[in-house]
């Protein structure tokens, strides 16, 4: 059997590594190997969003980058499109996994089943119920195309059944981006936070804060277009860690180069570039990011993977977002997640909430750390 998986941006990566670790493993118990190509299309390139990823999680080099790199979400997925052809004609794979959201997973699916080759979406059904969201048309996308659709929760099984998907297609197989932080875990707790600050300073900033203690500090990262891309949603988000966050715990921010770019715009940087209590750091690896989380007061963040981690590590978790694809890590589901949008009055609200929370580390079904081999197996015995 071969098998082609395909990558393309910072979180499909989390989600490969174990996928790879299970295809290696049942190659060493089997006679009948299993042939992999690895495909990196090359959405994110820039070493600091990329390259340490594969290093820190043992991801082999992609045996194939396409080099798709920047561009609009037309020219991303139109390259990706034709480069992947290429590749596809070439290999004539058994199957072409995709994992996540990102463009790459829209543009291999879509390739993929016009050259007549089976589909597997890893992390499908996911849905937020909001079109404008490009990841939410990726999703809907591949999931109507995928011969196999692999689910992280019980929600998104349900997903895809009301929307008409066949039994036969639709497997519970868990979260496999917990496999990854099941995997990480003993090596993060090794880590030392000062390390890990002074190593990820961003670049030409002083740092004027001294070193929080466990549980005093804030972590935050924040990229969305809806946060970042308007001055006016934006100042408000700044204000208020300045002025009320910034007076009761120190707050490590890991700035996306998009937002970084965004606040210098607005000429909001050098406002929290001169704070006494703010730490300004560079995109993380995963495993520093991962040690952070497990010693965090709070999490602030849009992003939709660590939703997911602060449930597992149960640090209180305030979603900058209006709607979430992981309705599991919500509070009314069991989770740790609360969303607040970007409205000051609703993050305070929520914020001081939190701050009376005790942690709780919450398990998911499935969410045990062996999802891989159990989306191997679904392939296998397809």
């Amino acid at each position: 059997m071969k098998i082609i998986s395909v990558v393309g941006a910072r979180p499909n990566f989390m989600k490969i590594a174990p996928f790879i670790r299970a295809i290696d493993e049942y190659n060493k118990n089997n006679s009948d190997k299993i042939q992999h190509i690895l495909v990196h299309t090359g959405q994110h390139y820039d070493y600091s969003m990329s390259k340490n990823f594969f290093e820190e999680l043992n991801i082999p080099n992609a045996d194939i980058n396409l080099g798709v790199g920047s561009g609009t979400h037309a020219e991303q997925v139109g390259y990706t499109m034709i480069e992947f052809e290429k590749v596809l004609k070439k290999e004539k794979p058994d199957w072409v996994v995709v994992v996540g959201d990102v463009n790459a997973i829209l543009a291999c699916s879509v390739t993929a089943k016009k050259e007549w080759i089976k589909v597997c979406h890893i992390e499908a059904g996911l849905r937020s119920g909001d079109i404008t969201m490009p990841e939410e048309v990726n999703r809907l996308v591949a999931d109507r195309l995928s011969d196999l659709l692999l689910t992280p929760d019980n929600i998104s099984s349900k997903n895809l059944r009301n929307e008409g998907t066949p039994e036969e297609k639709i497997v519970f197989a868990g979260n496999i981006m917990i496999d990854t932080l099941e995997a990480n875990r003993s090596k993060a707790e090794l880590l030392n936070i000062s390390d890990i600050i002074k190593n990820n300073l961003l670049k030409n900033y002083k740092l004027l804060a001294d070193i929080p203690e466990e549980e005093k500090y804030a972590l935050m990262t924040l990229h969305r277009p809806s946060n970042v891309d308007n001055k006016e949603v934006l100042q408000p988000i700044i204000r208020f860690i300045t002025d009320e966050i910034a007076k009761e715990l120190k707050i490590i921010w890991a700035i996306h180069p998009r937002t970084r770019k965004q606040l210098q715009l607005f000429d909001l940087f050098d406002e929290l570039s001169s704070h006494k209590n703010i730490i300004l750091l560079e995109p993380l690896g995963y495993i520093d990011m991962l040690r952070l989380n497990m010693s965090a007061r709070i999490m602030l963040t849009d992003s939709g993977g660590l939703q997911e981690e602060c449930t597992i590590l149960g640090t209180p978790c305030l979603t900058l977002r209006w709607n979430t694809e992981r309705p599991v890590t919500l509070k009314e589901h069991g989770g740790a997640s609360v969303l607040v949008g970007n409205n000051i009055k609703q993050i305070r609200t929520e914020y001081n909430k939190a701050l009376k929370q005790i942690r709780e580390p919450i398990r998911p079904e499935l969410w045990d750390g062996k999802t891989a081999k159990r989306c191997l197996k679904a392939i296998l015995n397809y």
